[in-house]
């Protein structure tokens, strides 16, 4: 994804100094001095992810979720299909594998609809949100720490998901809606 270029770039901040805070094995965190439009100084939280993938998989007029816990939420939540990128790995690749490692569903037809930023006001996490049909079903192959189960639900089901909030993260619901627009046009759009 290309970032939005400014001709006159009388907004920018420049990036003065840079304190790394906390290296994990997702996500590092760091604090960046920049200088204002104004040349007056501030402080920026920065968190840094290596990017991810998710893919809206259509099955038979359904869509594939997961049903997860997640610690951060403190409770389950129905997703899209989804995971990090490894280090160097090919976007269209990783969603194939997370895809297939989740639901154990492979496709004959994937193609990316959109990439977006999740948090740009502190992260640089970029989703590259695929769109998977012509699915043929196998072995799922979670990792060790990985615990879920597979849902599949049609449009209006999805929906009503989302209204009664099993479905509330960004990446499922921006699916769900371009998966209704779908319906709407006739084809895939955002």
């Amino acid at each position: 994804m290309k970032p939005y270029e400014d001709p006159n770039a009388r907004l920018d901040e420049v990036t003065v100094a840079t304190k790394p805070v906390f290296e994990g094995k997702i996500i590092s965190l760091q604090i960046d001095t920049v200088k204002l439009p104004d040349g007056s100084t501030a402080s920026r939280e920065i968190v840094r992810h290596p990017g991810a993938v998710a893919v809206m998989a259509i099955h038979e007029g359904k869509m594939v979720l997961v049903d997860q816990f997640r610690q951060a939420m403190g409770r389950r939540e129905l997703e899209i299909p989804a995971g990090k990128l490894e280090k160097g790995e090919d976007p269209l690749e990783a969603a194939k594998r997370e895809l297939q490692e989740e639901t154990g569903y492979t496709c004959g037809n994937i193609r990316l609809l959109h990439s977006f930023y999740t948090s740009p006001g502190f992260a640089d996490e970029i989703i590259h949100l695929y769109v998977a049909e012509d699915l043929e079903s196998g072995e799922a192959s979670l990792d060790e720490d990985e615990f879920l189960e597979l849902c599949e639900l049609t449009l209006d089901e999805a929906q009503e998901a989302i209204a009664a909030g099993k479905i509330s993260d960004a990446k499922t619901i921006m699916a769900v809606y371009a998966w209704k627009l779908k319906r709407l046009t006739g084809a895939f759009q955002l």
